[in-house]
């Protein structure tokens, strides 16, 4: 009877292979980094997310404010200035969901903690701990997450609506489109795309189940859950581009550097 051999142990860094495999770890820890960094600065300001009935999706929805989008109007009195960045009270919800998704996880840990950084690639330790340590634990509230992220489709819906409404010089609000309006609505079938195709949330509808026959209803959803799952790390991607896009563009608006374009 022969043993089975050990596995390879390289060095950090060390491999035999002669492809650019630095390249997409190294995309990702760009990429992630700057919508980290941009997100966080936009969600410490407390100006520019909004622009006539334009509303910053990282700022939404908004809890208190001085816009048509705050659920219970202006701040009120008892609640320190200085804590109030509307954002903070918002993002940790929809963030822990993306923090916790599974093509996330693949992704951040190859950019960001070279855990591996890419297959037959010698890693930064030779140990391996599981999810158990901090933070790698919060990756067990993902699907609880889930059902949060959910929520926040409607509202991202109830913004994009809004923003088909304008006020005239005569104080009537009337329809309009505006490019503000399509970009809004680009990032809510986006970020719609990717929620409704997590790997949660299929199995939640019917991976768990030993057949799906006879159950028409649960079958059409599973089968559209699935169609989205294909495309997961496209529509994270794209979904977590178009929501700095939109800020950003809102924030342009606001502050005069660009015109919006009125389609309607």
């Amino acid at each position: 009877m022969t043993s089975a051999p050990l596995p390879i142990q390289r060095k950090f860094g060390e491999t035999l292979r002669r492809d650019l495999w630095w390249l997409p770890p190294l995309s990702v820890l760009a990429a992630f980094s700057a919508f980290l960094i941009y997100g966080t600065w936009s969600a410490l300001q407390s100006w520019g997310y909004t622009y006539g009935p334009y509303f910053s999706p990282f700022h939404a929805p908004e809890l208190w404010g001085p816009t048509q989008h705050a659920w219970f109007g202006p701040r009120p009195e008892w609640w320190p200035p200085i804590l109030f960045f509307p954002a903070l009270l918002i993002l940790p919800f929809p963030g822990l969901f993306r923090f916790s998704c599974y093509y996330y996880r693949g992704a951040y840990y190859k950019g960001f903690w070279a855990d591996p950084a890419a297959c037959a690639v010698g890693e930064p330790r030779t140990t391996y701990r599981g999810e158990r340590p901090f933070p790698n634990f919060l990756q067990n509230l993902h699907r609880y997450a889930m059902y949060i992220a959910i929520v926040f489709i409607p509202l991202l819906m109830y913004d994009a609506w809004l923003s088909l409404w304008w006020m005239d010089g005569g104080g009537v609000e009337r329809f309009g489109v505006g490019l503000g309006s399509v970009i809004m609505w680009v990032n809510v079938a986006l970020t719609a795309g990717y929620t409704f195709g997590c790997h949660s949330l299929r199995h939640v509808i019917g991976g768990y189940k030993d057949r799906l026959s006879g159950q028409p209803v649960r079958a059409a959803c599973y089968a559209g859950c699935s169609k989205l799952n294909g495309k997961h790390a496209t529509l994270a991607k794209a979904s977590m581009f178009t929501m700095a896009f939109t800020d950003i563009y809102i924030r342009m608006c606001a502050m005069g550097w660009i015109t919006d374009w009125r389609i309607i």
